[in-house]
């Protein structure tokens, strides 16, 4: 098994669950995976340590664009699957429309960062939604889980 299904392996309960959420309620989405995946938890302690060796031995996040690292970790085969990327940043990148929404889990790496204004840990937006992802104050590195892989790129929502 190399590198990249052992992640795919320990990412599975967490492609499961967020997989049944129903992002048009990020809120109650949030509180849930807070509950379920809470930061401090083993899952996630074990997690956060294998995204940090993999973007440190440069098979994950092997890609860079405008200094922000970036690679795809799963692409989803259809509409029901979760694609997953994993995103090292300290800066704003590309602004994006959620069509099918989006879940986010980040993970502090340096200083005291801010992903959207907000601490490590998970972020949920609903369909339709689109923002400026953009980590102020420190380093992050980011999951990010899109149903059937959905994300259109552009400078302002249509």
């Amino acid at each position: 098994m190399d590198d990249r299904d052992s992640l795919l392996q320990d990412l599975a309960p967490l492609l499961s669950f967020v997989g049944e959420l129903d992002l048009t309620a990020p809120a109650e989405c949030q509180a849930r995976l807070q509950e379920r995946f809470p930061l401090d938890g083993d899952e996630l302690r074990a997690l956060r340590h294998r995204v940090r060796e993999g973007i440190a031995a440069g098979w994950l996040a092997d890609r860079e664009a405008g200094g922000i690292r970036f690679s795809r970790v799963r692409k989803a085969r259809d509409e029901t699957e979760l694609s997953v990327d994993v995103v090292h940043m300290d800066r704003a990148g590309p602004g994006h429309t959620h069509p099918s929404g989006e879940v986010d889990l980040c993970f502090a790496v340096g200083g005291e960062p801010r992903f959207d204004g907000r601490p490590e840990g998970w972020t949920v937006y609903p369909p339709g939604s689109w923002h400026v992802p953009t980590v102020h104050g420190g380093l992050m590195d980011i999951l990010y889980f899109l149903p059937g892989g959905a994300i259109r790129f552009e400078d302002e929502p249509s």
